[in-house]
């Protein structure tokens, strides 16, 4: 019935009020059970992975959001902005350890301009690491980088998205997103751009042929309400992209709130500092049941779960470990505990513990030559 709904009309009361069914708390071996088959009869059984470098090239940002521990002011101890050497030096490394993606984002930083012009400077960017290996997919710049670089050189959006796609972007992260929910984001990331900006950014980034990643943060402020509805206006996007026939959404990444260098206003709000893993599980068997045949690749994040954790949201409807990211900062600095960088066997070896096959895959999911 919920998919027949989501067909007709993700968005419509019926649908919502069916979601909201499905997001109760349920028994959680039959909810396990029922996430696990769609996953199977999905996807089937093989777990996938990417060998990536994790690039946050600075951590300068204008923005204020109320669980970041990542961004920093100019010339404020632990401040940083990589020059491009640096970056590609990092590429370079990636790639001698058969890295075939580079996911690059960073703060918000009015200074990162080249000749005056924000777009150039993101552009160099990505030529830069384009000469460092030609074959790199990068995976870069999330729907609220694109839409500052917009807002501060004072241009279309899509003359944005078709800069940085001559300069060689191939993907886009689906991050920035939070919770779809306008009054949660108005205590969580005021600053930030809206629930309805960031579905227009997203649209306008499918349609111009690049596909993109698509969240969740969740574990926080939000309602089972809020979950409900972020979750059907993913369907809603991805059933726009295929209506378009372009790629839209590759995967679905849940990423539980970790609050232990949040502000304590906010760690006093939220009551926990890590994911509370049942919860996290419960919401990715939800999440596999509710988005259903739209969004058929899901991926834990080991960095919040860490690898264990991870290693068992595949049993509740995951199919995907995500990447190697060799480097990671954002989500480290805020306190999460499952490191940063895995090794190809310490994903394999977590594949296998379940009696899963696994193979590597290209950013959007190919076969690796």
């Amino acid at each position: 019935m919920l998919a027949a709904s989501l067909g007709e009309s993700p968005l419509s009361p019926s649908s919502l009020e069916l979601a909201q069914a499905l997001m109760q708390p349920a028994q959680a071996p039959a909810l396990q059970t029922l996430a696990d088959d769609l996953r199977r009869t999905l996807v089937g059984e093989t777990v996938t992975y990417v060998r990536n470098r994790n690039l946050n090239f600075t951590n300068h940002c204008v923005q204020h959001c109320s669980f970041c521990a990542f961004r920093r002011d100019a010339g404020q101890s632990g401040a940083y902005w990589h020059s491009l050497e640096e970056l590609q030096r990092r590429a370079q490394e990636a790639v001698d350890q058969g890295a075939t993606e580079i996911c690059l984002q960073g703060g918000l930083n009015p200074a990162a301009r080249l000749q005056g012009s924000m777009l150039a400077y993101y552009a160099a960017l990505l030529e830069g690491l384009k000469a460092v290996e030609p074959s790199l997919h990068l995976h870069a710049f999330s729907p609220q980088e694109l839409l500052f670089i917009a807002e501060q050189d004072g241009i279309a959006l899509q003359a944005v998205i078709d800069g940085l796609q001559a300069a060689g972007l191939g993907s886009v992260p689906g991050t920035a997103a939070e919770v779809l929910s306008e009054p949660v984001r108005q205590r969580l990331c005021p600053e930030k751009l809206t629930a309805r900006e960031w579905c227009a950014v997203v649209l306008q980034v499918h349609r111009s042929g690049l596909p993109s990643t698509s969240t969740l943060m969740a574990g926080h402020l939000e309602s089972a309400e809020d979950r409900c509805a972020h979750l059907l206006t993913l369907v809603a996007i991805q059933q726009e992209a295929r209506q378009h026939q372009v790629s839209g959404f590759t995967e679905f990444v849940l990423l539980p709130f970790i609050g232990a260098q949040a502000p304590a206003a906010l760690r006093q709000k939220v009551g926990r500092d890590q994911p509370d893993r049942a919860a996290m599980l419960e919401l990715t068997a939800q999440a596999r049941l509710l988005l259903g045949s739209w969004i058929v690749n899901h991926q834990p994040s080991w960095v919040k779960l860490t690898l264990a954790g991870a290693t068992e949201a595949l049993r509740w409807g995951c199919n995907d470990l995500g990447g190697t990211l060799m480097e990671e900062s954002i989500t480290s600095m805020a306190g999460a505990q499952g490191g940063t960088a895995q090794s190809a066997s310490a994903l394999e070896a977590a594949a296998r513990s379940l009696g899963r096959p696994v193979r590597e895959r290209t950013t959007l999911y190919g076969e690796c030559s």
